[in-house]
Order: C-alpha cells, then sequence, then structure tokens
C-alpha cells in the first residue's frame, strides 16, 4: 500500500528538491560569499572579554578575579603578584584567627599602593557571629575596600554593615559605593537576597547601635547588598555541584529584572566561578553573558598559593575524574559538602564513614568497639578522649566555654566536635606538608585543575614550580580569545 502511495507522489506532484532556480536573465548567480580566514576573524582580544563596567569598577585591566581559598591558600603574595599584574583577588582569611587575617591586610598594603586591586574574603559565620563581626571591624579599621562574600544563606549584620559603612552621596547627590561586595552564590534565593536592598530591620539595628549614619540608613535601599555576583558552580570546596550552563541564564534573568524593578543607577554585573580550566571553558562563560570569570582551583597549584609543596606535586599530577565529595568539617552536622582531592589519598572515604557513624549513633560510647579502635589506630591516631580533652583546651582558650558544657550535656553534639576535629586535623597536615600521614590529606580542590593539567600538559606549566598565578590568568585569557576567534572564523566558513 505505502508502495502504490510513493508511486502516486513522484507521479502527480512536484519536485522541491531536485529542481534548480529559473533567475531572470538580468540576474547573475551570486558569487560564492569570501570565507574569511584567521585574519578576518573579529579580532576579539583578552583585554576587552567582559564587561568594561566591570574593569573600570574595579580598576582592573582584565574581567578576571582569583577567588579566596581557606585557611590563606590564597595567600597575601598570591593576592600581591595579581594586583601588581592588574588583576583582583581576594586573600583567603575563612578559618584563619584574627592576628594572621590582619598580617595579611598589613602585608599586601605594604606591597599594593597607587589603587592596585586587592580584596579579602568574609566568610559567613552562623554558629559565631561575633568571629564574623571580628574580621568585619579589621578591614573596616584598615579601609578594606572590596570583599568576597563566601557561603551565605542569608544577609548578616556585619556584611551589611560592611557594605553601608561605604556609601555616600557625590556633589549630584548620587550615590557613592566606596565598599564593594563580590557574592559568590550558587542559589537563586541567595542571590536574589543580595541582589536586592539589605534587610530593613538590619539597617534599622545597624543605626540604632550607632554603626552606620542617618544618610547612609536611607541611602541603603537606592543600592542592592552587592554590585558584582559570581555564580559558582561545581567547585573545589563547598559546592552545590551546580552545572554553569543550567545556572547562569536565569541568574542573568533574574538580575535584568531586579536590575528593572528597584531601578538601580548603578549596573549590577554577573560573573561565573566553577569549572574554569582552559579557554575552552573561559569561553563558554563568555559566551553564556558572564561580565567576569572567577578561577580557584588552578590557583592552588602555582608558587604563590599557601599549600605545602607535597601538596602541590600531588595536585599537579591530578585528571578531572581525582576528585570527590565529602562532608564539610565546619557544617558537618547538617551534611554539607566540600570537593576534595580524592589520588593517593583516603580522606574522602574516611570523613564519608565519620558522617554515617554519626548519623546512626547518638554518643561515642555507642560505637562498636572494633569500629572504635579503627578509628583511634588508622583514622585519628589518638584517643576519642585525647581529641576531646585538645578540643575542650582549644575552645576555652577561644572563650568558647559555651561549647564544652553543650558538649558534656550533649554526647551527639560532643561526637560531632570529636569528628570535626578529624577535618581540622586533615587539612593542617596538607598544608604542612607531612609526610607521614599523606593518606589522610584533606584538600579542596575541584576536577577544573584536572583540565589545567591536561591543557598545560608537555608544556613549562606542566610543574606547579613553574605556575605563577598572573601568567597562568594572562595565558588562559590569550588563549580564550583565540578560541573564540578561531570559533567564530569556523561558523562563518561553515
Amino acid at each position: 500500500m505505502l508502495s502504490k502511495m510513493v508511486l502516486e507522489i513522484r507521479n502527480k506532484e512536484t519536485p522541491i528538491v531536485d529542481e534548480k532556480p529559473v533567475l531572470p536573465a538580468t540576474i547573475a548567480p551570486a558569487a560564492p560569499v569570501p570565507q574569511p580566514v584567521a585574519s578576518g576573524a573579529p579580532g576579539i582580544q583578552s583585554a576587552r572579554l567582559g564587561s568594561a563596567l566591570f574593569r573600570q569598577r574595579f580598576g582592573l585591566q582584565y574581567a578576571y578575579m582569583a577567588g579566596a581559598m581557606y585557611r590563606g591558600v590564597a595567600s597575601a603574595e598570591l593576592v600581591i603578584r595579581m594586583g601588581k599584574a592588574g588583576f583582583l583577588s581576594f586573600f583567603g582569611a575563612g578559618g584563619l584567627p584574627p592576628a594572621r587575617v590582619e598580617a595579611g591586610i598589613q602585608r599586601i598594603q605594604s606591597e599594593l599602593k597607587d589603587g592596585q586591586p586587592y580584596g579579602m574574603n568574609l566568610l559567613a559565620n552562623y554558629e559565631y557571629p561575633a568571629d564574623e563581626e571580628a574580621v568585619v571591624e579589621l578591614y573596616l579599621k584598615y579601609g578594606v575596600t572590596n570583599i568576597e562574600a563566601a557561603a551565605f544563606m542569608q544577609m548578616t549584620p556585619a556584611l551589611v554593615r560592611f557594605r553601608l559603612s561605604g556609601l555616600r552621596t557625590d556633589a549630584r547627590g548620587a550615590v557613592v559605593c566606596d565598599h564593594r561586595i563580590v557574592a559568590k552564590i550558587s542559589r537563586p534565593e541567595v542571590a536574589k537576597a543580595f541582589m536586592s536592598p539589605a534587610p530593613a530591620a538590619i539597617v534599622s539595628k545597624l543605626l540604632e547601635q550607632g554603626k552606620i549614619t542617618p544618610l547612609q540608613a536611607e541611602l541603603a535601599q537606592r543600592v542592592p547588598v552587592a554590585h558584582d555576583i559570581c555564580v559558582e558552580a561545581d567547585s573545589g570546596g563547598h559546592t552545590d555541584g551546580g552545572i554553569a550552563a543550567v545556572m547562569l541564564p536565569p541568574m542573568l534573568h533574574m538580575r535584568d529584572e531586579l536590575q528593572a524593578s528597584h531601578r538601580y543607577a548603578e549596573p549590577i554585573c554577573m560573573g561565573l566561578a566553577g569549572g574554569i580550566g582552559g579557554p575552552e571553558a573561559a569561553a563558554a562563560a563568555f559566551l553564556l553573558g558572564a561580565d567576569f570569570i572567577m578561577t580557584g582551583s588552578i590557583n592552588q597549584c602555582t608558587v604563590e598559593a599557601g599549600m605545602s609543596d607535597n601538596g602541590k606535586a600531588m595536585l599537579q599530577e591530578i585528571d578531572i575524574h581525582d576528585t570527590e565529595y565529602a562532608p564539610a568539617g565546619d557544617m558537618f552536622e547538617i551534611g554539607a559538602q566540600v570537593q576534595v582531592l580524592k589520588k593517593s589519598v583516603f580522606f574522602p572515604a574516611r570523613a564519608n564513614k565519620l558522617l554515617s557513624l554519626y548519623r546512626h549513633h547518638n554518643s561515642l560510647d555507642e560505637i562498636p568497639e572494633r569500629t572504635r579502635r579503627q578509628l583511634e589506630g588508622t583514622y585519628f591516631k589518638k584517643t576519642f578522649e585525647e581529641i576531646w580533652g585538645e578540643t575542650a583546651a582549644w575552645f576555652k582558650a577561644q572563650g568558647k566555654d559555651h561549647e564544652v558544657v553543650k558538649a558534656e550535656a550533649n554526647p551527639k553534639h560532643k561526637m560531632a566536635l570529636v569528628f570535626r576535629w578529624y577535618f581540622a586535623y586533615c587539612t593542617r597536615i596538607a598544608m604542612e606538608g607531612r609526610n607521614e600521614d599523606q593518606v589522610n590529606y584533606q584538600i579542596q580542590t575541584g576536577p577544573a585543575l584536572g583540565s589545567f593539567n591536561r591543557w598545560v600538559k608537555g608544556t613549562p606549566l606542566e610543574s606547579w614550580r613553574n605556575r605563577h598565578v598572573d601568567e597562568i590568568a594572562i595565558k588562559l585569557l590569550a588563549a580564550t580569545a583565540e578560541h573564540l576567534n578561531r570559533s567564530y572564523t569556523r561558523f562563518l566558513q561553515a
């Protein structure tokens, strides 16, 4: 039956594919359009990638930032080298005592002068808000104007205070924001909070406490908490495992809606971080609409990074599949995750084992004797009692005796604190480069570093000893521009 129908169509209908069009005699067939070669490409330049407004806002040569890395892995030396090359980067203040943070500020400010860009990290601390406030006090004391806000789920008084204390008006009455916040976010509701004016209740409280002026309280409703938002896809360290191509477009739409509804005089810029380990990934970020890019994992395996030589040697060998998710030590009880090095270490498996034990037992005493011996002999190399003694002494030295009282009254909380000791220990030995317990290293990193290692394989940058953060940035952006120019040419030729 189908055969008869095909024959009938062929006999009765006019072909639409095989016939050539008949042109009027006066119109000659168009000559083939000459296809551009490499020299005919649009001439995209690395210094022109991203948003010109963003570069101007921070006084940058490029729309590229190096993000903060925990416990000074993003070191003062890293920040100084980037600043001198015209890049913005952030000192990794998270997890450091105030004295170390203050020393970092002093070192950076002694080297970067005449407006060379730099910033400091501000890590959310919902458990101990006074610690977050103390860091902000330091930033205000030393005149720090740029911060990277990380791990925030909602706005806090300390964060809002930093932002609002930098508000003033110029001679024309326009709002001037002397304090800039680059907010790293991975959830739409958090992005919305940062792109909205500061919560009225927090503003009122700060005004009541005399921490901001009446004018700053009034101006708070005319600006967002942050004019610069960095959408963080799957990354090293704390991560929600997001996908850049899924996350950034709706965030950009939200940005445009909030910009229009609040009628901000100054536009919000939005960048992308997470998974950027080579030029193709960076090019994809800019094509998705990112105003800037932020790198992280690729910078921790450089000369300037505050990681041990032993840790860097391990990092330069990883591939894209050599990372794994593990519980976050600072948010152990709620099961938050970090992405860490998996190759040559046991930390991810052991950390997940501790989380499983915490979820299935109500105290250290409930843990089976065989498992306890394994933990004390293999994981910790100390007894539970020894670890608790160290932990209690540390809390008391920090003036947090209430944590000790709480743990003594709540066996499950005590178990959590003992297990948390392991996470701090594993980070410390990795940063110190202790060879005798290398299998317990906790090094927070993402697969972007594996991608970068592949990209530079067979070049001088294969060795971390030849990797400098500013040179990596320049090389990456130059290759990104080349990739975009080649792609443009290829599309036209197609």
